[in-house]
C-alpha cells in the first residue's frame, strides 16, 4: 500500500513542471517507461526533445514501432517511402487523454548509421524529422522524415537530390558538401544544382588550351545536364552535349577556400552572360578535379578578335561590350568581385559573349596563410594600379579591368603587346601609362575608357553606369553616322593587319594568370593631360614625359634598395 502511494506521489510531482501546469513535456514523460529503442543513447536523445516541448510539439521526436508503417517501397540505397498509420503528433486531446495525430501520412525512412553523429542526422533544414524506428530484419535504425520539403511543403527537387546523396562521392568531403549544398537549395529549379559527374560519362575528350592554373578540354557529356524530374521517377536530361572541362592543377589537394571560390561561380549562374557551371568531375589518371562548364563554340573573345576582327563593325563591338558589362553588373549585384577579369576569361558562344572563371585566378591548392600582402594572381595589364600596390580587390578594380577590355575590343590589340610584362610595366602603369589607339575612336568611348582607367578608383563608374552608357550609345540614332563614318574610313590595310596577326607580341608579354609580386611601386596617378580631348587615350606629350618620370622613379627605387 505504501509503495502505491509513493508511486502516486511521484507521478503527482511531475504532473506539473516549470510551466506550472500539465504541459506537453509532462505527457511525454509519463510514457517513458512504455517504450525503448534498445539503445540508451537514442532513448536519451528522443526523450530530451520531448522534455523540451513545453508549449510546442512541432520539434518533438518519437520512437516509432516499425509495424506502424505499411506499403514500404525502396527509393534508392538506404532510402524508402512508406505510409505511417498513426501519423505525427499535432496536439494533446484532454478529453481522451491521448495525442491527436495527423493519420496516414507519407514519410521517408532513411537508414541511420549509428557511427554517425545522431544530432547531425536530425539537423536537416530541408525536411521535418518525426522520429526513429528499427527495421527488425536488417537490424538497421532509421530516421523517419516528412516526404515533403520543409520550405516548399511538397516533394520538390531538393528532396529528389537528397535521396541520392549516399549513391555518390567525389572522394573529397568539401566538394561533396559543396555540391550537396547547391542541390538542397534548388527547390524550384533543378538547373541551379551542380552534380558530381563520373568521368566515364564523358568521352571524346580533347585538349584545347592551357589556362593560368590548369588545362582546358572539350568533351562530350553522354547524359547532358538535368532539366526536370520525369514520370519514371528519374531526372530528365538534355542528352549528349559538348562541354568544357577545366582541369585544376594540384587539385587532389584542393583547399576549402578554393571550393568557396567555385561557389561564387555557381551563385551568379542565372545570368545570360555568365558561362554555366554544370558540376565537378575527376581525372582518374592525374587525380585532378575538373569543372564541367558550358562549351563556348567560338572560344575566347581574344582568339575571335585575332581571326575575325575585320568582320566586326563598331556597333557589333559595342554590343559585345554591353554583354560583358551586363554580366559584370550581375556579378557585382550578387556582392561578388571577379578579381581576374581579362579577355582570356571572356568567351564567345555564337553571338553571346560570356564571362567565366569567377575568382579562379588562384591555384587550387593555395593556402591563404602563406600569402603575403604583395602576392597577386592575375594578368598584369588588366590589374588596377592600387591592386598592384597591395590593396584589396574592390568592384572598382574589376571596372579598371573592364576598361582595358573596352580598349582591346575596340582596337583589336592586346594591351601592352609590345612590352615586357614585368616590374617596369607595373611601375609605368602606376605612373599613368595607359594603352593607345592606332585608329580613330568616338570621343564618348574614349572618355568612358578613361573613366574606367582612372588612377583614383573613386572616380571610376559602376557597372550599371557603363551598361546604361553603352545602351544609350547603341540606341542613339544620331550615332549611326558616326558608326558608318568610322567603319568606312578605317584603312583596309589596318583591318587586314589585325585580322592576319601581323602585330608583333613581345616574348615576355604574358596573358595567362600567374603569381605577381611587386614592391615599392609609386602612388597611382593620372597623366597631367589625362582628361584632355585626346582620341588615343594617352597623348604623345604624356608618353614622352612618362619616360622622365619613370627614370626618376627607378633612381628612387635604387636609392631605397641601397639604403
Amino acid at each position: 500500500m505504501k509503495l502505491k502511494k509513493l508511486i502516486k506521489s511521484y507521478k503527482d510531482s511531475y504532473n506539473t513542471c516549470k510551466c506550472s501546469y500539465a504541459c506537453y513535456a509532462n505527457h511525454f514523460q509519463r510514457n517513458f517507461e512504455n517504450w525503448t529503442s534498445g539503445n540508451s543513447d537514442i532513448d536519451k536523445f528522443i526523450q530530451d526533445t520531448q522534455l523540451s516541448s513545453h508549449n510546442d510539439v512541432s520539434n518533438v521526436l518519437e520512437w516509432i514501432s516499425y509495424d506502424r508503417f505499411w506499403d514500404i517501397r525502396d527509393i534508392t540505397k538506404g532510402w524508402y517511402r512508406a505510409n505511417w498509420i498513426d501519423g505525427n503528433i499535432i496536439d494533446w486531446d484532454n478529453e481522451n487523454q491521448n495525442w491527436k495525430r495527423d493519420q496516414y501520412i507519407n514519410v521517408i525512412l532513411k537508414e541511420l548509421c549509428y557511427s554517425e553523429v545522431i544530432q547531425f542526422e536530425f539537423m536537416d533544414k530541408n525536411s521535418k524529422v518525426y522520429g526513429i524506428t528499427y527495421e527488425p530484419i536488417t537490424k538497421n535504425y532509421m530516421i523517419v522524415l516528412d516526404n515533403k520539403c520543409k520550405e516548399c511543403n511538397y516533394i520538390c527537387y531538393s528532396r529528389h537530390f537528397q535521396q541520392n546523396f549516399e549513391n555518390w562521392t567525389s572522394g573529397n568531403n568539401d566538394i561533396d558538401k559543396f555540391i550537396q549544398g547547391t542541390q538542397l537549395s534548388c527547390h524550384y529549379d533543378a538547373s541551379k544544382a551542380l552534380e558530381w559527374i563520373p568521368y566515364d560519362r564523358l568521352n571524346k575528350i580533347e585538349y584545347i588550351a592551357k589556362g593560368g592554373f590548369g588545362k582546358v578540354y572539350r568533351a562530350k557529356w553522354i547524359d547532358g545536364n538535368i532539366i526536370d524530374w520525369n514520370d519514371n521517377q528519374n531526372w530528365k536530361r538534355t542528352g549528349p552535349k559538348f562541354v568544357a572541362l577545366k582541369s585544376l592543377d594540384n587539385s587532389n589537394n584542393i583547399t576549402f577556400e578554393f571550393m568557396n571560390e567555385i561557389a561564387l561561380h555557381n551563385k551568379v549562374d542565372d545570368s545570360l552572360f555568365i558561362i554555366r557551371l554544370y558540376g565537378v568531375t575527376q581525372d582518374p589518371e592525374t587525380g585532378n578535379y575538373m569543372m564541367v562548364l558550358e562549351y563556348a563554340e567560338d572560344g575566347s573573345l581574344r582568339n575571335y578578335l585575332d581571326t575575325s576582327y575585320n568582320k566586326l563593325n563598331l556597333k557589333s563591338k559595342i554590343k559585345y561590350l554591353y554583354n560583358i558589362v551586363t554580366g559584370l553588373e550581375n556579378i557585382h549585384g550578387n556582392e561578388i568581385i571577379h578579381r581576374d577579369l581579362h579577355i582570356g576569361n571572356i568567351l564567345k558562344n555564337h553571338e553571346i559573349i560570356l564571362i567565366t572563371d569567377m575568382g579562379l585566378c588562384k591555384p587550387a591548392d593555395y593556402n591563404t596563410s602563406e600569402c603575403t600582402k604583395n602576392n597577386i594572381y592575375g594578368v598584369l595589364p588588366y590589374i588596377a594600379p592600387e591592386i598592384l600596390r597591395g590593396q584589396s580587390y574592390t568592384r572598382a578594380a574589376d571596372i579598371y579591368s573592364f576598361g582595358i577590355i573596352i580598349y582591346e575590343v575596340i582596337s583589336g590589340l592586346p594591351p601592352y603587346h609590345d612590352l615586357s610584362h614585368d616590374n617596369n610595366l607595373a611601375m609605368k602603369i602606376c605612373l599613368g601609362l595607359r594603352p593607345r589607339f592606332n585608329i580613330e575612336v568616338p570621343q564618348l568611348i574614349v572618355h568612358l575608357i578613361k573613366r574606367c582607367l582612372d588612377a583614383n578608383s573613386l572616380n571610376r563608374p559602376t557597372a550599371i553606369e557603363i551598361r546604361d552608357k553603352l545602351w544609350e550609345f547603341l540606341n542613339d540614332t544620331s550615332q549611326n553616322q558616326v558608326y558608318e563614318k568610322m567603319d568606312n574610313n578605317l584603312p583596309i590595310s589596318s583591318n587586314k593587319c589585325l585580322a592576319n596577326l601581323l602585330y608583333e607580341t613581345h616574348p615576355e608579354a604574358i596573358y595567362t594568370s600567374r603569381l605577381l609580386n611587386f614592391n615599392n611601386l609609386p602612388e597611382p596617378k593620372n597623366s597631367d593631360d589625362y582628361y584632355e580631348q585626346n582620341d588615343d587615350i594617352i597623348s604623345k606629350k604624356f608618353s614622352d614625359s612618362l619616360i622622365y618620370n619613370f627614370l626618376n622613379e627607378n633612381v628612387k627605387m635604387k636609392v631605397k634598395e641601397n639604403v
